[in-house]
């Protein structure tokens, strides 16, 4: 009778040594990733900013005792975001001005004279200022069936528009990708088929980059009964016009 408890002693201790491994897999594994995305966003910054900071500390002679900590890698990054925080701070201020916008529309002007160039940026530039854009009543995360209509899947409205032949409301919705949100589809969908939510953008896209572990507080899958000439209105949508 002796072998038989043995060999029970020894899967039980088997499978808590699996059991605890993948354990410490899975705590270790969502760690190691942060930080190394930590580390290629820092040593992009670093990169972008290097001859910025390679200028702010030319100054610093060998024999000063704070040469070798102005080229260490955490004061180096640090400086690194602190000169781009800088420089977001000071493009947002120069952009609100007069001589700012002048400044861009001249850019902008030269950038559309580039065949590949003003189709690369015009998408871009789109997609940010929808994002950008925000009221109260302006909800622009919303559901659509996709890729079946027995699936539904996250997607940004990013603009509304009439069919020409029809009058029929459309939306512009980009659908992100898990887990990278920069890549995804864009569907013309009907304004009356948008499912709306009440989910802030960070937490649309923290729900798709967690591959929907990170769910929001509500989640209503199917569209609300709504009375009629509310339905535009609830999913946050206004006449482009």
């Amino acid at each position: 009778m002796n072998p038989p408890v043995t060999k029970n002693k020894a899967s039980t201790f088997g499978q808590q040594t699996r059991k605890r491994i993948f354990l410490g897999l899975f705590t270790l594994v969502p760690i190691w990733l942060t930080f190394l995305l930590l580390g290629v966003m820092l040593q992009f910054v670093h990169e972008i900013t290097s001859p910025v900071i390679n200028w702010l500390t030319a100054g610093i002679e060998p024999s000063n005792p704070g040469f070798r900590f102005s080229r260490s890698p955490v004061f180096q990054s640090l400086l690194g975001i602190t000169v781009l925080l800088t420089a977001f701070y000071l493009t947002g201020v120069l952009a609100s001005r007069w001589l700012g916008r002048k400044a861009l529309e001249l850019l902008e002007d030269v950038i559309d004279r580039i065949p590949v160039a003003r189709n690369i940026y015009k998408t871009i530039k789109r997609l940010a200022d929808a994002m950008q854009t925000k009221s109260d009543d302006f909800e622009r995360v919303v559901l659509i069936e996709f890729p079946t209509p027995d699936m539904k899947t996250v997607g940004l409205v990013t603009s509304t528009f009439k069919d020409s032949a029809t009058g029929r409301e459309l939306a512009a919705v980009y659908v992100p990708t898990t887990p990278n949100p920069t890549s995804g589809y864009l569907e013309i969908v009907p304004v009356e088929n948008l499912v709306p939510t009440d989910w802030k953008f960070d937490e649309a896209m923290s729900f798709i980059i967690s591959g929907g572990a990170d769910i929001p507080k509500t989640f209503n899958y199917e569209k609300q009964a709504q009375s009629n000439g509310q339905t535009k209105d609830a999913a946050g949508l206004s006449d482009p016009e």
